[in-house]
């Protein structure tokens, strides 16, 4: 028989379970709101000024894209800017033109149109106004492996892929290793690039030419009087390929001053002819830029940014309906409109790395006043600079040793000057060490105060086409 029910009064209480879990999770909710209020004050002026900062640095640079595009315009002989962003820009030319290069290992002929980060490019090309593009011991001495692994990728013929010798690879080095850079940033207020086009001969840019404080030239281009109204006569530098180098003699005839600059190798032939000459000669020490135009002009203008405050491009291809390949000491040859190269060249002219001088631009006025003034190049360098550290959220403090990756320090009166005992009576008394031993305050002003900016401080490039890939070396006495 079913037992009756207890009466209400004796029914054991309810479970208190679910009210203490509705009371925990009321708590959990409000310290979760508190919590959140708290980090939201904190954190949202934080984001709030990162979003404002970043709007900044995107609006000033838009302005300069839109200044880059204006130039295109005015300067481009038909090229014309389309902006993509703050950062992006496409060079086009027009409809029609002659495009008759092709590339016979991917099948397809040279574009109309080029794809350009002007954000990268104007940080990269920056930068090499404070670079050391020559080849110096104390480079090798502070980079990792700088003996090891990299001095043997400058010397051919060497037999082994590494310098487990370094005794002979200081031996094949020395007679064109300087201790420290012997040029230095600002050394020179303007410089003149001569190339070695056909074009020239279209034009008499000589004295003009010769009116500028260095003149860089390349490879095996004479510099006589029949050529003199073309070209002009004065001779400070020459970078030459490998090739080239083993004719270091005949090309520097008439002038023991010139500087000659090995763009890649040196090995036993080429110590041997240095070993003769009375001119300083040295290596390049740069990066293989992939970017646009190639080749030695390219690396010519990369040696004068780092010197020269102002540069100006002759004998470059640069105008349009160039249907054949010239030098102006030479006889014509089928060539091609180098599209890639013209269209490079006038961004860097658009961003303020090179003036171009050439047949179509040679009867107008010498008006500047479309380029990008250095303040407004400052300004959207520093813009692309702070963008770039928070896109890879990097601190955004400014200043030339930002991209420093490797340190070193060296004695400012570190290291002998670039010869070795075998050179020849010729060399050793000639004055090719006179960039090295040069007095500091022989320099020019502005070169002067730039080196006490930088404390001093040498910087190369290491590897790649990077912007922070740099080994930077201080001058500093040791405390003992």
């Amino acid at each position: 028989m079913a037992r009756a029910p207890p009466p209400p009064s004796s029914l054991p209480p309810p479970p208190r379970r679910p009210t203490v879990v509705l009371l925990l999770g009321l708590a959990l909710a409000f310290c979760l709101a508190v919590l959140s209020i708290q980090s939201s004050f904190f954190t949202a002026p934080r984001l709030a000024s990162r979003l404002d900062l970043d709007s900044d640095e995107v609006r000033a640079l838009s302005g300069f894209q839109s200044r880059v595009q204006q130039c295109v315009a005015r300067r481009g002989l038909g090229l014309t800017a389309d902006i993509i962003d703050h950062c992006k820009l496409v060079l086009r030319f027009p409809k029609g033109t002659n495009s008759t290069w092709y590339n016979t290992q991917f099948k397809y002929f040279e574009p109309l149109e080029y794809n350009y980060d002007v954000c990268e490019t104007i940080l990269l090309w920056e930068q090499y106004r404070n670079m050391t593009t020559v080849l110096t011991r104390e480079y090798l001495d502070v980079r990792p492996d700088g003996w090891l692994d990299y001095a043997a990728k400058r010397i051919a013929q060497l037999g082994a892929d590494k310098c487990y010798n370094r005794t002979l690879c200081e031996e094949l080095l020395s007679v064109l290793l300087p201790a420290k850079p012997p040029f230095h940033p600002r050394q020179f207020a303007t410089c003149a690039v001569v190339g070695n086009s056909g074009d020239l001969l279209k034009t008499e840019f000589g004295q003009e030419i010769d009116a500028h404080d260095a003149v860089f030239r390349d490879n095996e281009a004479p510099v006589n009087k029949k050529y003199a109204k073309y070209v002009g006569l004065k001779r400070d530098f020459r970078l030459v390929v490998r090739g080239a180098a083993r004719n270091m003699a005949p090309i520097l005839k008439g002038s023991s001053d010139e500087v000659l600059i090995i763009k890649s190798l040196t090995h036993k032939e080429i110590n041997a002819v240095i070993k003769e000459l009375p001119n300083p000669v040295y290596l390049f020490q740069g990066i293989v830029l992939r970017r646009g135009a190639k080749g030695t002009g390219m690396k010519s203008i990369e040696l004068a940014l780092s010197m020269c405050d102002i540069i100006d491009m002759y004998g470059f291809t640069v105008d349009p309906n160039y249907t054949e390949w010239t030098r102006y000491f030479s006889p014509p040859r089928k060539g091609h409109n180098p599209l890639q190269g013209r269209a490079y060249y006038q961004l860097l002219e658009c961003l303020g790395v090179i003036r171009i001088h050439s047949p179509m631009r040679a009867k107008r006025v010498e008006d500047w006043s479309d380029i990008p003034s250095r303040e407004e190049i400052r300004t959207a360098h520093a813009a692309a600079f702070r963008l770039k550290r928070h896109e890879t959220g990097q601190s955004d403090q400014m200043g030339p040793f930002s991209n420093c990756k490797v340190w070193g320090t060296v004695d400012p009166d570190y290291g002998p000057v670039s010869g070795t005992p075998d050179m020849s009576e010729t060399r050793k008394n000639s004055n090719y060490k006179k960039w090295e031993v040069l007095p500091f305050d022989s320099l020019r002003m502005e070169a002067q105060e730039h080196h006490v900016q930088m404390g001093g401080v040498s910087l190369y490039k290491m590897d790649g086409n990077k912007l922070d890939d740099l080994v930077c070396v201080r001058h500093e006495r040791s405390s003992s």
